[in-house]
Parts: structure tokens; C-alpha cells; sequence
């Protein structure tokens, strides 16, 4: 038995049966990312010291003590959640020795039920970008072929878990940064309700729209992470007192009564047709057991993606300007006076992809355009939202395709931001509205690269996805639908 191909879930069973120490699982991860990340690169930081978790963990239950939900399972952790004392670098230059002094409260929730942190993954430098070819440190690759790119901007977290270089992963989703690279590796990556996992620790992209959420081989793993993580928190102002559920009694596989919305904006040229002919045939199967699927419309889907980058980039140049090498990361050693040392360690700390998007934000949050892009997109913003809360009060859940393509190749949008930025179209709306979403990962039959189906709730029912998304899996059964 390979114990590194088994879900978290699974693994967590057989520690409590003690069929397995901790040791052999962290030993064996530890030695399979040392001899197979070097190729895929999904990882920053390797936590060494997890080897000594591990044998405290095995000492607890050895001596009979009450373990948690996770005590003893390795979980790997996107580069822009701050961990105490295990750097944290958002994959840039200009952060590069960052070691924080505190955890984030999803790090802490964690570590309450007894996960240990086997390191840190790579990622768009602060998460600007689809495809984890941003990063100061070098690219990631797709497990499924390495000369693709793994999605981003959680691409290390989708990729190690997608080649089973942990058991599971924190991503954050700001456009569908966690959905998109899901899909691309394979892998289940839920994007909660806004509000329903704390911010607290997670350095900003854009405070509107940023979500942690967990990265999993499989539904079961998705709840039960949802589950620890969720909650109020009072060092978050965004964090909402809206009771957690026990996601893990959701896992039922009864479609029956479910209305189904499916968007045909989703359904547009330009969409794969392998893609679009697998989606339809899932739909298909799913009415078989019984759910009642409508085609919908979502009016204003069209001008998501404008919108999302107009927003994004304005608060993004506002949450980047605490970097500039006065109190923490990179200082440049070239400059003469306080105006220089700003510009100097900024045009050498940030990467181009970073540089853009603080001139775009900058731009449109200026006098002289603030009316015309800003506040016109906020306005948009609203209409968009407006037409998922239409939907939902006939529709239980909205169906789509989480991406438009297959994983593309390395280095083929580089160089074309605009089209990079078409990646995250069936994805920016639900962070626009605040919406859950959860990607379900499908197999090509021709090429065997994976497919996503994104299934999206109303606020704060991620119970429903859950249970959705927990019958697909069992209906997928080998992960294609043919």
C-alpha cells in the first residue's frame, strides 16, 4: 500500500487504528518531495522539523491522549498565509527572508487539531496571475504534464496535491485562484463564502474578494478541512457570525429534487469542445439520478472579467504600498534618500506582472478616472451579484465549466496579459458576488488532462455543495465521464 495515494481522510483512519505512525507518514512525504519536487517544483519551503511533530503525535496516542481531527497529517500551505517562524514569501523577491512572528487564524485551527505544516508552495508572486509562472522563484509545472502550466495563482498547493506530494492544501482565491488551478491539476478546490473563513494572516491581494480555502484529493477531505477552518474570527472585521456546519454530514449521495441552473453565458465560443461535450454529458447523467437542470441566464457574465481586474488591480495598488523596504523583506542597498530607497527596492523587490497591476490600480483609482473605471465597476459589480440572487431563488445550485481550456503551455500567455487574464472568466464572478464555489475535477478521454466542473451556491449554503458535489464524485466513480 502506497500510503502517499490515499486521501487525508483515509490516512486519518488508519492513524486512529493504528495501522500507521506518523513518522512513516511524514518520513515517506518528506522523501517523496526531496526526490520528485526538483521536476515539479510545487513547493518554496519544506518544513523538516515536521519529522519531530511527528513523533510527538505518535507519543500522544501512544499514551492514549485526545488527538484532533488532523493530529499527525501533513498539510501543505500557499506562500501568502503567514506562518510563525516558517517563511513566508508570496513568491517574491521583495519578501524573500520574511519569517512572520504570528500564524494566521486558518494556520492556528489547524495546528489546533494537530495538522502539521510540511511546508510552503509556490505561487504567482502575490497571487497576481493564472498560471504559477510569476513566482521570483520559478515556475511550477502541471503532474500531468510538465510542460503545462499547473494554474494559478495557487498552482504549488493544486500541484502538490494533485501529485501527491501531501495529503492536502490551504490555497487562497482571489479570481478563482483556488477553483482554477484545481481543474487544471485535477485536484477538489473549494472557495468558501466571503466572510466565512477568517482573512486574518493572509497577506492581501484584494481585500474584497481574497478567500482561503482548502485544496483536497477528494470531497470528504474538502469538508472536513471547511469545517476546521470556518468561523468567526475578531481580528478579521470581514468575518461574519453565520454558524459553521458539520460539513461531513452533508456526504450523501442523493441528487433528487436539486433544481439546477446552467448559465448559457458559460457555454460560449471559444470554450474547448471536449470540454463543453463532457460538461453536457455529466448534465445528462445528473438529470438520470434526478436532478432538474434549466438553462439560465446570467445577463451581465460578460463584463466580469473587466470588472474584476478594474476593482482587483485599485485595491491591490493600495495593499502593496506597505512594501517599500522600510519595516520588513528587501531593501535595496542603492540609494541616496528615502525617495530613492521607495523606488529603488520596489523596482527591484516586484516583478513585472506586479509592477502592471499597481500602475493599473493607480490609474484607475485617480482623480481623473476614478468616476469613469472605478466606480462604474463597483456599479457593474452590483448587477452581476444582482443576477446570481435572481437565479437563486428558483435555482438551488448554478452549474458551469470552471475553466474554458485545457492546462496550456509553458510560456504560451507570458507574454499576452490580456489573454492570461481570460483564464479566470467562468471564475471572477463568484468572488465578485461573494458566492461559494467548489471545482469537481473530470478526466479527458482523449488526452487524459483534466476537466473542472464548477458548482456554485448561495452565500453561506456550502452545505449544498457539499452534498452535490459528494454525488458527482461517486457518480464520476473513475473520474471520467464518457
Amino acid at each position: 500500500m502506497d500510503i502517499l495515494n490515499l486521501s487525508l481522510w483515509q490516512v486519518r483512519e488508519l492513524l486512529n487504528k493504528r495501522e500507521i505512525s506518523s513518522y512513516e507518514i511524514v518520513s515517506s512525504l518528506l522523501e517523496k518531495i526531496h526526490n520528485e519536487d526538483k521536476e515539479i517544483h510545487s513547493y518554496l519551503y519544506v518544513n523538516e522539523k515536521a519529522i519531530d511533530e511527528a513523533k510527538k503525535t505518535d507519543e500522544k496516542i501512544k499514551k492514549g491522549e485526545n488527538i484532533g481531527k488532523l493530529e499527525g497529517i501533513p498539510i501543505a500551505i500557499k506562500d501568502n498565509i503567514c506562518t510563525k517562524s516558517i517563511p513566508t514569501t508570496c513568491g517574491s523577491k521583495i519578501l524573500a527572508n520574511f519569517i512572520p512572528p504570528y500564524d494566521a487564524t486558518v494556520i492556528s485551527k489547524l495546528k489546533e487539531e494537530g495538522a502539521i505544516i510540511i511546508g510552503k508552495t509556490n505561487m504567482d508572486e502575490f497571487a497576481f496571475g493564472s498560471s504559477t509562472e510569476n513566482s521570483a522563484y520559478g515556475p511550477t509545472k502541471n503532474p500531468f504534464d510538465k510542460t503545462r502550466v499547473p494554474g494559478g495563482s495557487s498552482g504549488g498547493s493544486a500541484a502538490a496535491t494533485g501529485d501527491n506530494l501531501c495529503f492536502a492544501a490551504l490555497g487562497s482565491d482571489t479570481g478563482g485562484s483556488i477553483r482554477q488551478p484545481s481543474a487544471f491539476c485535477g485536484v477538489v478546490g473549494m472557495k468558501p463564502t466571503y466572510g466565512r473563513v477568517s482573512r486574518y494572516g493572509l497577506v492581501a491581494f484584494a481585500s474584497s474578494f481574497d478567500q482561503i480555502g482548502p485544496i483536497t484529493k477528494d470531497i470528504r477531505d474538502s469538508a472536513l478541512i471547511l469545517e476546521i477552518i470556518s468561523g468567526k474570527d475578531n481580528r478579521d472585521s470581514t468575518s461574519l457570525n453565520i454558524p459553521v456546519g458539520n460539513y461531513t454530514s452533508y456526504l450523501k449521495e442523493d441528487i433528487r429534487d436539486f433544481k439546477i441552473g446552467v448559465p448559457k453565458e458559460y457555454f460560449i465560443e471559444g470554450l474547448d469542445k471536449e470540454i463543453k461535450n463532457t460538461i453536457s454529458n455529466l448534465l445528462e447523467k445528473i438529470e438520470k439520478e434526478g436532478g432538474k437542470i434549466e438553462e439560465i441566464s446570467l445577463p451581465h457574465t460578460e463584463y466580469g472579467i473587466a470588472v474584476y481586474y478594474i476593482i482587483g488591480t485599485a485595491e491591490a495598488s493600495s495593499n502593496l504600498g506597505r512594501f517599500d523596504g522600510v519595516k520588513y523583506g528587501y531593501r535595496s542597498p542603492n540609494y541616496n534618500n528615502l525617495i530613492e530607497m521607495y523606488k529603488n527596492t520596489r523596482g527591484e523587490g516586484f516583478g513585472e506582472e506586479v509592477k502592471r497591476r499597481i500602475i493599473l490600480g493607480t490609474y484607475v483609482l485617480s482623480a481623473g478616472y476614478y468616476q469613469t473605471y472605478y466606480l462604474k465597476a463597483q456599479k457593474v459589480r452590483t448587477l452581476i451579484k444582482n443576477d446570481f440572487e435572481n437565479a437563486f431563488k428558483k435555482f438551488d445550485l448554478i452549474l458551469t465549466p470552471t475553466t474554458s481550456e485545457f492546462p496550456f503551455k509553458i510560456g504560451e500567455k507570458k507574454d499576452d496579459p490580456l489573454k492570461m487574464y481570460l483564464s479566470d472568466i467562468f471564475t471572477a464572478n463568484v468572488n465578485l458576488s461573494g458566492l461559494p464555489a467548489i471545482n469537481v475535477p473530470i478526466f479527458s478521454s482523449s488526452n487524459n488532462l483534466p476537466i473542472g466542473l464548477q458548482i456554485i451556491a448561495p452565500h453561506f449554503k456550502e452545505e449544498k455543495i457539499i452534498q452535490f458535489a459528494y454525488a458527482i464524485e461517486k457518480i464520476l466513480k473513475g473520474g471520467k465521464c464518457e
